[in-house]
């Protein structure tokens, strides 16, 4: 299902060895930029985001691959942010944003200023049709230590065989950590995927030292939020990606649980009013704990009444309210598919063909991809909503391939990139009534 489109096309993220003392750029990777809730079909952009120690200017240059080089320039702007750690460590978010991008067109640039550039990399630029049939890899729980399944990414993205990556929560285990220098070698070990192709992201409970200061400062996502939520559109699928975090950290403010439900009910009440679910058919969430889940290590996805689902307010009504299609979601150090669930019971389209028009949500975890906490163990008696399951080290793939298919696979590191598990969601209905 998955082929290789190009080997030149997409970045790297930058690797320069640098003191502490330089202004040169250490890391650099880009996210889809969006200028509103929805981007119904108007020219693209990027967010080319990088790091130096030092205060410099922050700028692109970049122009169309075989064009004229550096053609074009745009100019953006540089954030303090000082980690709280013993040392207090000083480092310069650059944040520049390209504008009227060509769709689909490929790209060279390089960032930085006269006082140090990056080497060059390429990119193409995100297709904005609603008929594209983007290519994902998702995954949550990638350390610095033990990152099991980064080279294959990185070959994979290299390859082209991505059009954006989900990184489903927790990052370098813990971006916090050495006073944050953690946090810079993990960028740096991403750069090889992250820069090449859009690196959407969420928070996970990793991240929350210093109430999510890392995350926070050191990611540039859609949206006035800080990373924390945020919705973007690619292909026929609107995308949704949210914290589970604001319900087990309260200490960072009670009212975050309630702010992100309100956005999400207002996201998902806009995008499916006829005229958007008719343009992008496919909801899809994504958000680091999962509501159900069959390891034997008593998280609470393991509980019947687990926080994320059923906690006032809980996910599990609200999405199922509006016909959320999928739900992606890591933690658990393993991967499991469920069979289409609502209230703990299973919805199967039919017993032949369970997600041919299912009756529910269809749930993956996919926390595999490799930390210093290894893998987990499964309960050996799950649920009856467990489908498949594998503690083999991971990722999973997904293509929305049109409106009424989407296609999702596992990965086994384990098994040198054998796929394991595989399935076809066909809706010929999305919404609430798909459900009926």
């Amino acid at each position: 299902m998955f082929s290789v489109k190009h080997v030149l096309f997409f970045w790297a993220f930058i690797n320069v060895s640098v003191s502490e003392s330089s202004s040169f750029v250490r890391s650099v990777y880009i996210t889809f930029s969006i200028t509103g809730l929805f981007f119904p079909g108007a020219p693209g952009s990027m967010v080319v985001t990088w790091t130096t120690f030092n205060k410099t200017e922050s700028k692109v240059e970049y122009g169309l691959l075989g064009g004229r080089l550096f053609e074009m320039s745009a100019k953006g702007d540089a954030t303090l942010f000082v980690d709280s750690g013993e040392e207090r460590r000083k480092m310069f978010i650059h944040r520049v944003t390209l504008t009227g991008l060509k769709p689909a067109a490929n790209y060279v640039y390089h960032c930085g200023s006269d006082e140090g550039w990056s080497d060059v990399f390429l990119f193409t630029a995100l297709n904005d049709s609603s008929s594209f049939s983007p290519r994902f890899a998702l995954y949550g729980d990638l350390g610095n230590e033990n990152p099991q399944s980064l080279a294959r990414l990185q070959k994979e993205t290299q390859l082209g065989m991505y059009d954006a990556i989900l990184h489903i929560g927790d990052f370098a285990y813990d971006m916090d950590e050495d006073n944050a220098r953690i946090g810079d070698e993990f960028m740096r070990q991403i750069q090889s995927i992250a820069a090449y192709v859009p690196y959407m992201t969420c928070p996970g409970n990793h991240e929350s030292a210093y109430n999510f200061s890392n995350y926070r400062n050191r990611f540039s996502m859609p949206g006035q939020t800080e990373s924390l939520w945020y919705s973007w559109n690619l292909g026929s699928a609107h995308i949704i990606s949210l914290s589970t975090e604001v319900y087990f950290y309260l200490e960072f403010g009670q009212e975050l649980l309630f702010k992100q439900y309100e956005w999400l009910r207002n996201d998902l009440e806009e995008a499916n009013r006829p005229e958007n679910r008719a343009v992008r058919p496919w909801i899809i969430t994504m958000g680091h704990r999962p509501m159900y889940c069959s390891d034997d290590d008593q998280d609470d996805c393991t509980k019947f009444d687990s926080y994320v689902c059923n906690q006032s307010p809980g996910l599990e009504d609200l999405f199922y309210r509006y016909g959320v299609d999928v739900e992606l979601w890591a933690h658990e150090h393993t991967y499991e598919r469920l069979w289409p669930v609502y209230g703990d019971k299973v919805y199967n389209g039919s017993r032949e063909r369970p997600y041919v028009n299912p009756k529910a949500p269809v749930h993956i975890i996919t926390g595999s991809a490799g930390c210093r906490e290894r893998t987990d163990k499964f309960n050996p008696n799950p649920k009856e909503w467990s489908a498949f399951r594998s503690t083999d080290y991971g990722y999973s793939r997904m293509q929305v391939v049109n409106a009424t298919h989407l296609y999702l696979e596992q990965v086994s590191d384990d098994q040198y990139g054998k796929v394991i598990d595989s399935i076809w969601v066909v809706k010929e209905k999305h919404g609430f009534s798909a459900w009926l």
